[in-house]
């Protein structure tokens, strides 16, 4: 007996060293390692000593710990124990639980307690729940704090069905779901027992003035509450109505005290899904008595007014409400009343002041009409999709009917208000100011202080989708609500005197007057349409029209000149495109506006502070573009016209280059509707004075013939941005040119592009030569021996901008320049300063970049057209521009221009100039990079630290921040350069590699039947490229160190490329190849493996593993060898591993083996295969989003792990 309490005190004290703050760590780690120890011991002795612990002799630490240590043997070891002992162990755990019943016992303490007993029950199935249950009810009789135990083992008795359990296997999962769902006639009327009794006794007990014992009460209502919201969740809804808990938690939404806990049951079951059985009718039912109840308590909450504590009550209910409208309105949908109803309030919610109570009913509503406007399907919506809950009988004739029943309730009236509300809430609180604070008295504003709602654009593109979808049910009502507002809004700003300050609540609305119009006009392609008054009646489209025609002609009527005033005009007038469209009489009006607009602007711009005036006129010309797409072929009798005031206004001197270049772009993007014919007339009249210049000799030969003329190129400052202005107009060019969609797609096979001649294909060979000079030249800035003769500006305008910086750290851009316009990656180029003012570092790096980005897009859309890009050029000076300079360059550089020109030329080229091109452009590519990746991961793996030369020159800030761009960088380059592998090895450049056939039996080929390697040179890119070893060298390089970068990203990528090696290697008879497969390559797969990064693309890579086997193994021994000299592997593991191979002709059974295998070998060490699983905690609190509505009921599991986990 002393020796027992001698190793009880010795767990006790282990216990207190593990847990005490000021524990040495080497004490520590001896005490955790006993615990342990004992833990994986004599499961009688853990039983004993944990049983001993757990009494109240001992601190409350050791004791919680103790419960642990009964819940680890339970879960884990449980089988261990006899019958008659785990009978024992369950009798025990029930009289822990009653001897725990006391008010001074920490809550802690009590809940372990609880969970034991939950635990054992789950364990020994529902059988011993039926032997338990007398006592546990005669338990619960004892008194409150007996009954809150009770409850809390009645909440953690279906844990293992709401929270996931890896460990729970699905048979487990089904029979304890079975046995409670069928222990729920017994549990569900004694929580409502519970639930009853201990309310009462509470309110009793406050009456009496026994505030001690009514908390002890209200302690277990409580913990009654969260017993019933496990159930809740999956419990047959008809059976929470049939025992009470519905009716119950009802009741208690009218307490201050447990309204929140009862609103968390009801938004679990809100959303339940309606069942397709014979139960159905009973679940409608059961929903109805929801549906009412929770009417009743909004009813209450809209009409009175709320204190500040009501809101949150208010919110959790409006969120109950939307889950009910959003899944499961089909249940009221047969009662005209109590839907009007429901339909009321959420509209009382939608248009409440309060933003959270609206941001919540903003779902339901958005939601509904989504679903209500959706064309017609035979599709049945599950409950809970984001449709709302309408459609879930069979038969779409049912459902539309349904649907049309409900949009007839979204009447006139509703929609006005939605509409009023929507339009005012487009407006920011920052944006208000003392003029409009009117608006503040009546609605509380999004605002950037609130949480948990997304940012301010997410919203507004929400309630913007809303509007759009009223707008197709009543295009009436919407035409006359935005008309009116606009016109409002007007008025107001001629009161306010113009005031730009006014203008916030001007600009708030174009947005709304853009997608109501395009509901109007467009919208029979995006809706369902059938219950659209678009159709239903020629004299309202007559009055909707009447209104957009007065509300333009007030538009055009406006004469503003202010540049803020004036871009907030043009984007209403681009708002009315759709409009145009189908009433092409208003076009000219609109155009002649626009160039008035333009015209009335300052053309020069030397002060900064009118640089807006700039901006406000590239606007302009950007809204012919967004006209030009929008009007469609309305706007082509007015091309002469536009094109005759371009000219006039150029020969003026009052157009710039950029807004040329815009004018242009809006061209050819009415052009497309014309026809190839008219665009190759539209592109020959842009083009051609474009090319005067740009072909000339004089400047190339002046700017481009030595290493230091782009110095000089960068001071004549005029000359530069024109340059930029041609090179982004072929951009432009190319993009808008071809097909009406698109043009050809840049996957468009070589094959398909020649039968088809770009507009762009006869331009190709005087554009292309003057760009390539020009990229060569700047290229030539990064290599060492120029760099150093640069000027200091130059060399400051090489290294990154703060906007890449930002963009690497994933900060944001920072805030840019009301002149300032944005390159796609998010770079700035400063429009107010072009060609007035001396070049700067800031316009230089621009400039740089600018000529960069789409020089290379020029490149890259050129390569797409096909043979007039691939015979109209010399692949040596292609070669010598793009990669002469190639070891210089940056790592982003290097990015880009693979990404946006040598992917796109590679899976354009045709398969007869492969020799001609490849070889050239991609030797030197594969070369350098090959080196550099290699150097810059083994920093990264060996010394921590990244280094790439894009970082030279950073002003010194924080070196965690230049690490995180140094890695962000290698990791982006490696993906690019994996993706072009991805590209060669894609299917489309692959025609001639057949498929291998699954099969059950090793592969012994027959040697002359294999081809050889040249064989498929020509309809192979990886053939190709396998044949010339100066290419295959470093790309196979690269494609081993692949796999021991940590990068899944890169690994996926270059996976499907490694497949193509492994199966020319099992088609031909070249030996290196094959050696290269079966050891190096089938090594580094294996080495790949052991990375979790890798876990993601783990079954390709076994996939490999197992081709490489089955089909090499008998054509070369390093298969074999390799496996064998896993640590862990036997040659009888191996014999029976190739048996088990021959027994099934199923690849999937195969690789299963083949990973199997594998695991064994390494000691389980492959942890892209061994994926890490953890012993579920049990918690009080499923995952829930509301922390507020649950009791602090969580607790923390000491961390223990078993299976793979603790073999590694």
């Amino acid at each position: 007996m002393e020796d027992g309490n001698s190793q009880t005190s010795n767990v006790a004290r282990a216990i207190a060293t593990a847990l005490a703050w000021n524990s040495t760590p080497e004490a520590r780690k001896a005490a955790v390692s006993y615990l342990d120890s004992v833990k994986e011991g004599d499961v009688r002795f853990l039983a004993s000593t944990s049983s001993v612990l757990v009494k109240k002799d001992w601190s409350p630490e050791i004791r919680l710990h103790a419960f642990k240590m009964l819940q680890h043997l339970v879960r884990l070891r449980w089988e261990e124990l006899s019958p008659a002992e785990r009978r024992d162990f369950a009798n025990l755990a029930v009289n822990l639980m009653s001897e725990i019943a006391d008010p001074c016992e920490e809550w802690a303490l009590k809940s372990q307690a609880a969970a034991l007993v939950a635990e054992i029950v789950r364990r020994e199935s529902l059988n011993l729940w039926q032997e338990l249950l007398p006592s546990l009810v005669s338990l619960s009789n004892n008194g409150p704090i007996q009954a809150e135990l009770v409850s809390m083992m009645l909440r953690w008795l279906p844990e293992d069905i709401t929270v996931h359990n890896e460990d729970l296997e699905g048979d487990r999962r089904r029979l304890l779901l079975r046995g409670l769902t069928q222990s729920l006639p017994e549990i569900l009327p004694m929580l409502y027992t519970l639930l009853e009794r201990h309310f009462g006794a509470a309110l009793s007990e406050v009456s009496r003035q026994q505030l001690d014992i009514a908390k002890q009460h209200v302690a277990t209502v409580t913990a009654t509450l969260n017993a019933i919201n496990a159930y809740a969740e999956w419990a047959p809804l008809p059976d929470l109505a049939k025992y009470g808990i519905i009716h119950g938690c009802g009741f208690l939404l009218s307490s201050n005290d447990f309204r929140l806990h009862a609103c968390e049951f009801f938004k679990l079951i809100s959303p339940r899904k309606r069942p397709i059985d014979a139960s159905a009718s009973e679940f409608d039912s059961a929903m109805r008595d929801v549906f009412q109840i929770l009417m009743n308590v909004s009813r209450e909450c809209l009409l009175k007014f709320m204190e500040e504590s009501d809101f949150e009550f208010a919110e959790y209910i409006c969120e109950s409400m939307v889950f009910l409208g959003s899944s499961n309105l089909q249940s009221i949908t047969g009662d005209d009343t109590i839907l009007s109803l429901y339909l009321q309030q959420m509209l009382g919610y939608f248009t409440h002041f309060k933003l959270a109570l609206h941001f919540q009913s903003l779902t339901f509503w958005l939601a509904l009409m989504r679903d209500l406007m959706s064309k017609p399907k035979a599709v049945v919506h599950s409950a809970g999709d984001g449709s709302a809950g309408i459609n879930t009988d069979t038969g779409s004739g049912r459902v539309e009917n349904e649907k049309r029943k409900v949009l007839n309730f979204v009447n006139d009236d509703i929609s006005s208000e939605i509409l009023d509300v929507s339009f005012l809430r487009m407006l920011r609180r920052e944006k208000v100011i003392s003029g409009t604070a009117s608006i503040l008295e009546t609605l509380e504003l999004w605002s950037d202080d609130f949480e948990g709602k997304g940012d301010f654009g997410q919203y507004r593109s929400r309630l913007l989708e809303l509007v759009k979808f009223v707008a197709s049910n009543k295009p009436l009502t919407a035409a006359f609500k935005v008309s009116d507002r606009i016109t409002a809004i007007i008025k107001g700003l001629f009161v306010s005197q113009m005031h730009a300050q006014e203008l916030a609540v001007m600009e708030s609305m174009h947005l709304a007057l853009e997608n109501i119009v395009s509901a109007v006009f467009d919208g029979q392609n995006e809706v369902g349409g059938a219950t659209s008054e678009v159709h239903l009646s020629l004299c309202r489209i007559f009055e909707v029209t009447l209104i957009f025609e007065g509300l333009l002609q007030q538009l055009l009527s406006l004469n503003w000149t202010e540049p803020a005033f004036v871009e907030s005009l043009a984007h209403y007038l681009i708002s009315m495109g759709p409009f145009l469209k189908y009433f092409p009489d208003a076009v000219g009006s609109v155009v002649n506006k626009l160039f008035e607009l333009l015209t009335s602007l300052p053309f020069v711009v030397k002060d900064p502070a009118t640089s807006s005036a700039r901006h406000a006129r590239l606007l302009i010309c950007t809204s012919f573009i967004r006209i030009a797409k929008t009007a469609d072929k309305s706007i082509l009798p007015h091309m002469k016209g536009i094109a005759d005031t371009m000219a006039y206004l150029q020969r003026e001197g009052r157009l710039l280059r950029g807004e040329h270049n815009l004018l242009g772009e809006a061209f050819l993007v009415m052009a497309s509707s014309a026809g190839i014919q008219q665009q190759q007339e539209v592109l020959a009249w842009l083009l051609e004075p474009l090319s005067q210049q740009w072909t000339q000799l004089e400047w190339q030969n002046n700017y481009l013939s030595e290493p230091l003329g782009l110095v000089r190129l960068c001071s004549d400052t005029q000359f530069m941005w024109s340059l930029f202005h041609t090179v982004t107009f072929f951009e432009k060019a190319l993009k808008r040119s071809g097909t009406r969609k698109g043009g050809l797609s840049l996957q468009t096979s070589s094959t398909e592009s020649s039968t088809y001649l770009h507009p762009m294909a006869s331009h190709l060979s005087w554009m292309l030569p003057p760009l390539l000079k020009l990229l060569r030249a700047i290229h030539s800035i990064w290599s060492p021996s120029i760099s150093q003769a640069l000027p200091g500006e130059i060399k400051a305008a090489m290294t990154m901008s703060d906007v890449e910086q930002f963009s690497l750290l994933g900060e944001g851009n920072p805030k840019l320049s009301k002149g300032a316009l944005t390159f796609s990656d998010g770079s700035q180029f400063d429009t107010s300063k072009e060609g007035y003012s001396e070049p700067n570092e800031s316009d230089i790096r621009n400039w740089l970049k600018g000529i960069r980005d789409s020089g290379y897009n020029v490149l890259g859309l050129s390569t797409t057209i096909g043979d007039p890009f691939f015979k109209s050029l010399d692949s040596h000076s292609v070669a010598v521009a793009l990669m002469e300079n190639i070891q210089s360059m940056e790592f982003r550089h290097i990015k880009q221009l693979v990404h946006s020109v040598l992917i796109h030329l590679v899976k354009s080229c045709p398969p007869d100039m492969w020799e001609t091109w490849l070889d050239k452009l991609l030797h030197p590519l594969f070369i350098h990079c090959q080196q550099a990746l290699s150097y810059s991961w083994s920093s990264l793996m060996h010394e921590g630290k990244v280094k790439v030369p894009d970082v030279h020159g950073i002003a010194a800030g924080s070196d965690l921040k230049v690490e995180v761009m140094e890695e962000k960088l290698l990791r982006d380059l490696t993906r690019e350069i994996c993706s072009l592998l991805s590209v060669m090895a894609s299917s489309g450049l692959n025609t001639g590699l057949p498929a291998l056939e699954p099969s059950g039996h090793f592969i012994r080929v027959d040697m002359s039947s294999l081809k050889d390697l040249d064989s498929f040179a020509s309809s192979s890119m990886v053939g190709f490229l396998l044949k010339h070893k100066n290419l295959a060298l470093p790309v196979l390089q690269i494609s081993l160190a692949a796999f021991t970068w940590t990068d899944g990203e890169a690994m996926t990528k270059v996976s499907s490329f490694c497949a193509a090696v492994v199966l020319l290697a099992i088609l031909t008879n070249n030996v290196e190849l094959r050696v290269f497969v079966a050891k190096d390559l089938f090594s580094a797969i294996i080495q790949g493996l052991a990375l979790e990064s890798n876990a993601i693309i783990s079954a390709d890579l076994v996939g490999l593993c197992r081709e490489i086997y089955m089909y090499l193994c008998d054509r070369d021994p390093a298969p074999r060898q390799i496996l064998l000299s896993l640590p862990c592997i036997t040659q009888q593991d191996l014999l029976g591993f190739e048996d088990a191979l021959t027994k099934t002709s199923s690849p999937k059974e195969q690789k299963q083996h083949m990973k199997s295998l594998l695991l064994l070998g390494t000691g389980n060490k492959l942890k892209a295969l061994a994926a890490q699983k953890s012993v579920n905690v049990i918690t009080n609190v499923s995952a829930r989003p509301r922390g507020s509505v649950t009791a602090p009921e969580t607790r923390t599991e000491e961390g223990e792990t078993v299976g793979l986990a603790a073999i590694l």
